[in-house]
């Protein structure tokens, strides 16, 4: 990716997060307030990640686990115990990023890219895969649409670090050295709809214009060499 379309995707950035933090003040001092009072702990959860160049910052979102449920790792699944309720439906609807909004505006992300990884994925690629680390890390982005039903995937693995590891992550690298490779402004736009609005994306034909139509990966159409991880 070019320093000039690194530009143009920032110029588009800073102006609509500063638009969206400002419609959203409401909301967000709403869902603030819920998580607060459904349980104990902060109402944010700040975590270190990677971002662009390999550099960590903190990542915002609301709490959605109970205080230092992190300490299990990184990996949750839809029957995680460790999540709250109220937390369940904030995930459910990806209302737990809306505070990522603040991390796109001070420049530590943008809307479209790869999901931010904690140290220990994107900062140990190797050879031209570590060409990710040119991007920033984002909101949404083709393999987070992808893989939209993770956690429901690994809830039926034996074990769901290894599949993560060994099956979804390189899978996901994959992807995104492809949207980095062929980016534009406009699948990006594409990709936002896709995620704010599926149903009109649909219509528009938008989903089958960004490959976003095949079947994600599932245990039941591994290879049997892959046998081994669940």
């Amino acid at each position: 990716m070019t320093r000039l379309q690194l530009a143009l995707k920032r110029a588009f950035d800073v102006p609509i997060a500063l638009v969206g933090l400002s419609l959203m003040i409401v909301p967000i001092g709403i869902i603030a307030l819920l998580v607060k009072l459904s349980s104990v702990g902060p109402v944010f959860y700040r975590q270190t990640r990677v971002g662009r160049r390999g550099r960590h910052f903190e990542c915002i979102k609301f709490r959605t686990m109970y205080p230092d449920a992190d300490k299990q790792g990184p990996v949750t699944t839809t029957r995680d115990d460790r999540i709250t309720s109220f937390g369940r439906i904030l995930r459910r609807f990806k209302l737990d990023e809306l505070p990522q909004l603040w991390n796109v505006l001070v420049g530590h992300m943008s809307f479209v890219g790869p999901r931010p990884d904690v140290p220990g994925y994107a900062d140990r690629l190797q050879g031209k895969d570590r060409r990710l680390l040119e991007l920033y890390p984002g909101i949404t982005g083709p393999a987070t649409l992808r893989f939209r039903d993770e956690e429901t995937l690994l809830s039926v693995v034996a074990h769901p670090q290894r599949y993560n590891d060994e099956v979804l992550y390189p899978e996901k690298v994959k992807i995104n050295l492809a949207y980095l490779d062929n980016w534009s402004f406009w699948k990006d736009m594409g990709y936002i709809l896709q995620t704010i609005a599926p149903g009109a994306s649909q219509q528009l034909g938008i989903v089958r214009r960004l490959g976003l139509t095949s079947e994600p990966l599932s245990p039941a159409k591994e290879s049997d060499d892959d046998s081994h991880l669940f």
